[in-house]
């Protein structure tokens, strides 16, 4: 009889066990899907732009021209890189994730403006809100300091869709 009380107790807390186990397992499912993930950003394929101005991309000075800009393949979205059409150009540079005010309607790449220098600064793709946060090179934080800032946006397309590419 004894034994038979000690059963029927053990068996009890088995069935505790698993019911909080199972209590908190449902509670950690509700908690990530209620909880707000935040998309990765990420530019889909190549994007072509016509820079009309000299610009620094991360830590390299690039001038005027039409250039193609993608994440780099196995960076975790954390590399892209700008290249001139003909290949002779070419430049890595470090992003974060970067949300828009609102959704844009087109391609584009936004350039921070200190003086006469511009870096670029952000990367959107049409009709997505989620883009790339170029990270501050310490000479753009440098040049910050001494002056106004201002942004510049330039339309991209992707790499052979037709249309005109134009700076705003």
């Amino acid at each position: 009889m004894v034994i038979e009380t000690i059963d029927k107790h053990h068996v009890n807390q088995q069935g505790t066990r698993r019911h909080h186990w199972l209590s908190l397992l449902i509670a950690i499912l509700f908690a990530l899907t209620i909880y707000p993930t935040k998309a990765h950003a990420q530019i889909i394929g190549n994007l072509e732009v016509n820079i009309p101005f000299q610009f620094h991309a991360g830590n390299a000075k690039l001038p005027p021209g039409k250039y193609i800009v993608h994440m780099l393949d196995n960076s975790d979205l954390t590399i892209m890189e700008i290249s001139s059409l003909d290949g002779s150009i070419s430049a890595l540079f470090q992003v974060q994730d970067a949300e828009a005010n609102s959704t844009p309607g087109k391609s584009e790449l936004i350039f921070n403006k200190y003086g006469n220098r511009y870096f670029l600064a952000k990367v959107f793709d049409e009709g997505n809100a989620n883009g790339s946060e170029v990270s501050k090179s310490s000479y753009e934080k440098k040049v910050s300091q001494a002056t106004m800032e201002a942004q510049t946006h330039v339309a991209a397309k992707h790499q052979g869709a037709t249309g005109k590419v134009a700076a705003n």
